[in-house]
């Protein structure tokens, strides 16, 4: 098969092409206002390819299609990351360091909403260190996840704290990929670039930090910390080794695999030498064809999700093949005519196309050199051009309830029993940094905040 899949045409025109993404918003729909757990996303992506088959006109090339979007790398790596993140979470939080943690942090009465507001910080932080918003996730969800909730904060506001922080390390890292796409497509230095961001992204984070203070729901943590059991245990405070490693070697800018490989290894053998496992907590095969243990438990936990991504990168790929892409781009170079359209319709593009992919770097490499020609011609300055794109990523990728920055979460937080579990649909309402740069991004277009001629400098 070609490098990419052949071009698809569809029966009924735009209506037969947009039909596998109708299908997955109703499906999509329905089950948020059914509060599904992932299994339900599951359910919407592939009736969106089996519903797409009957408008394709040629079905081999639609085929083929389904495997291009199984193809791109970042699938393979999200779906890899996934499951290594499953195994170092699960060594964390069976081994009791959780529960060891939260009778800390109860006891110091640092519980409920401060708990909440620090977690977004301390997530911001990492994530601006290491760059990566996913890989952030499985290494502070499976930690400060559960210890607060235990704490006494609602689950959906503790998902939404590290979700939110996430988003921000996204947004303003110098090391995210998101930042450098956004500067390398509109010829920015990448210096200037973070400098001027921080006019949307702080304002934003202080929003954001505001809002888990004053609007966090805080519960008594009982019914969580008898979810989870076990007694508390200092010596389980060594598995801490695990997110340790990963955050050091993601800081050291080894591939995220990388990281989360040696911070299962160093995890096991941590664990080993301490006591806290024995070989057969972790892997064992007691016979009459069976496997167990913790590593196992934690790989086929992960079906549902991986799964999902599955039907996501398929459909993207029938999309991209069926010219959505180009569509979107067509968008921008129609209603692009002046500075002020220009901008909103780099904002609804890139939304569109972010919100659609479920990955900010592929919407902003798709539509870079486009928006970079029609910016130039209509006076929008590169450094506001690459701001509006991150941003307007940040914003939407975030808050479609489809995409990694919302199933990843709520798979995660599932993995701790029913009293923790957050559904999906429910995490965008509590990701108060996306929301604040959503506000931020309309006050900036339709006031000129942030706005510098083309001529200058910044």
């Amino acid at each position: 098969m070609d490098q990419k899949a052949k071009r698809i045409e569809f029966r009924f025109g735009k209506v037969g092409k947009l039909a596998p993404v109708i299908v997955t918003a109703l499906m999509i729909g329905w089950a948020a206002f059914s509060q599904s757990n992932v299994n339900g996303y599951v359910l919407a992506f592939f009736a969106a390819l089996v519903t797409g088959i009957i408008f394709a006109k040629d079905e081999k090339a639609y085929g083929e299609a389904l495997v291009y979007g199984l193809s791109k790398p970042m699938f393979a790596v999200i779906v890899l990351a996934v499951v290594l993140a499953a195994v170092s979470g699960k060594l964390i939080s069976a081994s009791g360091a959780v529960q060891t943690i939260a009778g800390y942090v109860v006891a110091a009465g640092f519980t409920g909403k401060l708990f909440v507001a620090a977690t977004f910080l301390i997530t911001c932080l990492l994530a601006f260190a290491t760059g990566t918003s996913v890989g952030t996730y499985f290494v502070v969800i499976p930690i400060l996840f559960p210890v607060g909730v235990m704490a006494g904060a609602a689950p959906e506001f503790m998902i939404g704290a590290i979700v939110s922080g996430a988003a921000f390390g996204d947004n303003l890292g110098p090391i995210s990929d998101t930042t450098i796409a956004s500067s390398a497509t509109q010829h920015a230095d990448l210096g200037t670039v973070v400098k001027t961001r921080m006019r949307y992204s702080l304002p934003a984070a202080a929003g954001a930090l505001i809002l888990f203070l004053l609007c966090s729901k805080t519960t008594d943590g009982s019914e969580a910390i008898e979810a989870v059991g076990g007694q508390a245990d200092p010596v389980s405070l060594v598995m801490l080794v695990v997110p340790v490693v990963i955050i050091v070697l993601c800081m050291r800018r080894k591939h995220l695999i990388t990281a989360l490989s040696f911070g299962i290894l160093a995890g096991i053998a941590a664990g080993m030498l301490f006591g806290v496992y024995r070989v057969e907590d972790l892997i064992a095969f007691p016979g009459g064809f069976a496997v167990s243990g913790a590593v196992i438990d934690a790989i086929t936990g992960t079906s549902g999700t991986i799964a999902m991504l599955i039907g996501v990168f398929s459909l993207l790929g029938v999309l991209e093949c069926g010219g959505l892409f180009e569509d979107v781009r067509g968008l921008l170079e129609r209603f692009a005519k002046k500075e002020r359209s220009t901008e909103a319709t780099i904002v609804l593009s890139v939304g569109i196309l972010s919100m659609i992919t479920g990955v900010i770097s592929v919407a902003i490499v798709a539509l870079g050199d486009l928006v970079n020609e029609i910016g130039e011609k209509t006076g929008v300055n590169r450094y506001r051009r690459a701001n509006l794109l991150d941003c307007t990523g940040c914003v939407f990728c975030f808050l479609a309830p489809w995409t990694v920055h919302c199933v990843i979460p709520a798979q995660q937080s599932a993995q701790f029993g029913e009293g923790f579990a957050v559904a999906p649909a429910s995490v965008p309402i509590v990701n108060y940094y996306s929301l604040c740069m959503l506000v931020i991004l309309l006050v900036a277009v339709i006031t000129g905040y942030g706005r510098k001629s083309s001529k200058t400098n910044l």
